[in-house]
Parts: structure tokens; sequence; C-alpha cells
């Protein structure tokens, strides 16, 4: 059995994840409009750490331990996409 939650930890929760939400839609209307590759590039990145942090906090809100295993990966894959891209962007600068 686990502990009760303090009071107003599940609202706290709630205005988080409706924050969080909030932020990754302004994160995507900075990936649409651009101007620039960099700056879409640090937007895709950003909605990476945003669905990250998403998925962490509702793994606390559900009680679903397992999800963290869920945000790891997406940490690994969002690292690996930018650093994937960021030389893609290096190369045609160059070349």
């Amino acid at each position: 059995m686990s502990a009760p939650d303090p009071p107003g930890f599940t609202l706290l929760l709630e205005v988080i994840l409706g924050l969080l939400t909030l932020a990754m839609a302004l994160v995507f209307l900075r990936l649409l409009r651009g101007p620039t590759a960099p700056d879409r590039v640090v937007a895709l990145d950003t909605m990476g750490v945003l669905t990250l942090g998403m998925t962490a906090v509702y793994s606390v809100y559900t009680r679903e331990p397992h999800l963290l295993r869920v945000a790891a990966g997406i940490a690994l894959i969002s690292f690996l996409g930018t650093v994937a891209v960021a030389r893609y962007l290096e190369r045609v600068k160059a070349g």
C-alpha cells in the first residue's frame, strides 16, 4: 500500500500537465514558423523534453512507475535525433 497523497497534490499534477501541454502548443508554433533550420531543431528538441516531462508527471499522476522506462526511452531517442539533425545541418552548412 502506498501513502495517501497530500491535499491538493492531484490538482497540482493536473495543473502541471496543463502547463506542459500549453508549452507544447507554443513550441509547436515555433517549429512551424521557424524561421531557420536551427530554430526548428531547438523546437523539436524542446518538444522531446516536454514529452519527457509530461510522461514523468503522468507516471506520478497514475502511479504507474513503468512509464518512467518509457520516459527514459523518449530521452534517448530525443537526444540521438537532435545529434543526428545537428550533424546533418553542420554538413549542409560546410558543404
